[in-house]
């Protein structure tokens, strides 16, 4: 049998990773893309705002693609599909709220006219190409949450997307586990389930519980102004926030850009209920009491830019922290933000505010009792881990084989592998571009790991310039050396140390002189290699060295 004519699963991102969640189904001419995500930067991605997805694969084969299908509204699985438009047109299919959040971003882009979008309800099916696609209810931090089931002629798919399994959700109903079982029955070639919270033993517990806990915390401090820090895209949250306020007679504002974008979408579409008279504007505030006040706000993660920080760093505009504010942080830090929520923490504390972050919050993933579940109810023959790095992968597939999947059935995939798949064997028969593009700014894909190598240079070492004007016949020394320096040390405080590298410079050029050395390029080496060996014996230091020859 032919590769071209197999059924293909192609990661292009969200393994070895959380985020930046894309994958690409094939078969014969057909491609469906699932999700479209973007990642944050890591610390040693120094300016760039954010990494998307390399589509390059999509890009050659255009003429295949027959849709984005998206299973749910989070940045790590939307984030990135303006930016995918821009490269390849293709028509969206999601549920009401995932299209309504997706459309924000379209609008910012100018993209709205030009994409075609279908808003799908759960239980209904999409056909595109050779490809049936089923939306199934699932619940996860953000509501209108879907799994996939995949119809392909090798057999069926199903792709969990992020979940877990919730019986008593504050909106919407739980999730279809007799679906799963139904497809279960019909026999599932290969199940892709979610690896987030694999190590955690156990279930998730339910979003209710926090609203349980988030109740008597706002019991107990009716007499202070409170200010809770959540992830703005967890519209249940925010409603069981609206609720607690509500309850204890307190009026709400809410804060941050994209809080109050997601908040009034998720109002709009009737994903929320706000009781009348309890939303107030920022700028009513001080028409009421502090303790009559309840702010929800962005910043959880400890984020330079969002609300909660600059109230922290007292930069924000109207809202200033007093001594007895107490502040909920409403969520758990993300893996390598540890250090910048503690810090937001420490400086809400010094203000005299109270900070409360236990059993505020619960995960929107399944641990393993709830992904153990779904393996019963589906039986698949291969399983194929996604969503995770490499030892929530490696932990998940322990968990399959335990669940009794055949160990050679049980496949961990990197992003760009391309994997042939049907019901005799799964093996992987290629490599295709796949990794993160980066964006700084305006700038998409022109800072790459040379940019990011000086700039690692430049933020570690400091910069060296030197500015030489020389002959253009003779390359005689007619004006300098001067030496500029950024970032290496400071210069009024060591000007011995620049009168020496002045004579390095001025001994490096008679050097390129004797031997008869003309070419610039030449000079400039020779000017880089001396400036740096005699910086590296005195400082122990190695900046970035440019030498500027003018001619004259």
């Amino acid at each position: 049998m032919k590769y071209k004519e197999q059924l293909k699963i192609i990661p292009l991102g969200g393994l070895e990773q959380i985020g930046m969640n894309i994958t690409a189904i094939e078969y014969k001419d057909s491609i469906i893309v699932i999700d479209c995500g973007l990642a944050f930067p890591d610390e040693e991605m120094l300016g760039i705002d954010l990494v998307i997805p390399d589509i390059t694969y999509l890009k050659e084969n255009q003429a295949k693609v027959k849709g984005l299908v998206i299973t749910h509204g989070h940045e790590d699985h939307i984030g990135a599909i303006p930016y995918a438009l821009k490269e390849l047109n293709m028509p969206i299919y999601a549920t009401k709220l995932t299209m309504g959040l997706i459309e924000n971003k379209l609008q910012e882009h100018n993209l709205i006219r030009t994409t075609k979008r279908k808003v799908v309800k759960h239980g209904q099916s999409v056909n595109l190409g050779c490809f049936r696609i089923e939306f199934i209810k699932t619940n996860h931090s953000i509501s209108d949450a879907a799994a996939l089931a995949i119809y392909t002629p090798e057999g069926i798919l199903v792709h969990t997307g992020d979940f877990k399994i919730d019986y008593t959700p504050v909106f919407g109903d739980a999730i279809d586990l007799g679906r799963f079982a139904e497809l279960g029955k019909k026999g599932v070639l290969a199940l892709m389930c979610d690896s987030t919270n694999v190590e955690r033993e156990g279930y998730t517990s339910s979003e209710r519980n926090v609203g349980k806990t988030l109740q008597h915390l706002f019991d107990e401090y009716k007499h202070h102004r409170i200010i809770v820090a959540t992830f703005a895209s967890n519209v249940d949250r925010v409603q069981q926030i609206i609720n607690c306020a509500y309850q204890t007679g307190k009026k709400v504002i809410v804060e941050g850009r994209s809080m109050v974008t997601t908040i009034s979408t998720a109002a709009e579409l009737g994903y929320i209920q706000i009781p009348d008279n309890t939303l107030i504007e920022i700028e009513q505030m001080r028409n009421y009491k502090p303790e009559q006040i309840v702010l929800i706000t962005t910043g959880s993660q400890g984020e330079t830019m969002a609300a909660l920080s600059r109230m922290a760093a007292s930069t924000h505009r109207k809202v200033s922290i007093m001594p007895d504010d107490v502040i909920i942080f409403s969520s758990h830090p993300i893996p390598g933000n540890e250090k910048a929520v503690t810090k937001v923490m420490n400086e809400l504390a010094k203000k005299g505010a109270s900070v409360i972050y236990q059993d505020t919050h619960v995960s929107g993933h399944a641990c393993q009792e709830e992904i153990k579940l779904i393996y019963t109810l589906t039986k698949p023959q291969y399983a194929i881990p996604v969503h995770g790095e490499y030892h929530h992968l490696k932990k998940h597939r322990d968990l399959a084989i335990e669940m009794g999947i055949p160990k050679e059935n049980v496949i961990i995939l990197q992003s760009g592998d391309v994997l042939a798949i049907s019901k005799k064997q799964a093996k992987i028969i290629d490599k295709v571009p796949a990794g993160g593009i980066m964006v700084d700014g305006l700038g998409v894909g022109d800072v790459g790991n040379i940019v990011l190598r000086d700039r690692q240079l430049l933020s570690q070492n400091g910069l060296f310039i030197v500015v030489m004007t020389l002959d253009q016949y003779t390359g005689m020394l007619l004006a300098g050396p001067d030496i500029v320096s950024r970032g290496f040390v400071y210069v009024r405080e060591s000007e011995d140390l620049m009168d020496e590298a002045k004579q390095v410079v001025i001994e490096s050029l008679d050097k390129c002189r004797t031997k008869n050395i003309s070419d610039w390029n030449k000079i400039k080496m020779s000017v880089k290699d001396d400036l740096g060996s005699f910086i590296w014996k005195r400082m122990k230091r190695s900046p970035m060295i440019l030498p500027i020859i003018m001619e004259v």
